[in-house]
């Protein structure tokens, strides 16, 4: 493939992609990568993935990234040294913790990584989507706010408890609260008068 064609491709998706070596460390980034870090894009090639997105666990006294206990349970760092070990990662979802400012935020991230071999060095194609917001969308149950049966995504009316059954295993046993109990058996459950 023409190099040309190459950037032009890179630079045309709009997820940011970074390329990286064994240490995470940006060798390149695309456009869209960039923009999402800061006006110059020079300040960010040859720094550690962490360091550059402002990962939480990069930021502890005398670590950088790579160095902390979480580290070793880095999704993006464990997914750049499988790559390196010659396996494709495609899609697998992270919560990843960012300090901007003097606040933390989350965000929720599907990584995917493939090695590849550029002009005799061996380096991955790091791409990260920030899916938060799907899965905020995604943890809101449509239910009625009359009957409180729950809509599935395909749009079908489920009873609260075979929705939980179906998507959640988790089955139901059923009782009576005090309040309901009185109002349906006022005669066996009725309340003393207040003296």
């Amino acid at each position: 493939m023409n190099p040309d064609y190459s950037r032009a491709i890179l630079d045309a998706v709009p997820l940011p992609i970074f390329v990286v070596d064994k240490d995470v460390r940006i060798v390149d980034c695309n456009v869209t990568a960039a923009k999402m870090l800061g006006p110059d894009p020079e300040l960010i090639i040859r720094r550690q993935g962490g360091e550059v997105l402002h990962c939480v666990h990069s930021k502890g006294v005398g670590e950088s990234c790579g160095c902390g206990p979480e580290c070793n349970d880095c999704v993006v760092r464990n997914a750049v040294q499988a790559a390196y070990l010659g396996q494709s990662i495609t899609r697998e979802k992270t919560r990843m913790e960012f300090v901007t400012g003097s606040e933390v935020k989350a965000a929720d991230l599907l990584v995917t990584c493939h090695p590849f071999t550029y002009a005799g060095r061996r380096l991955a194609l790091l791409i990260l989507e920030d899916v938060s917001e799907l899965m905020a969308l995604r943890s809101l149950l449509p239910i009625c706010a009359k009957c409180k049966k729950i809509r599935d995504d395909r749009a079908y009316w489920h009873s609260l408890e075979r929705y939980f059954s179906i998507h959640m295993n988790v089955d139901f046993s059923h009782g009576l609260c005090p309040d309901c109990a009185a109002e349906l058996y006022p005669e066996i459950f009725s309340k003393p008068p207040a003296a």
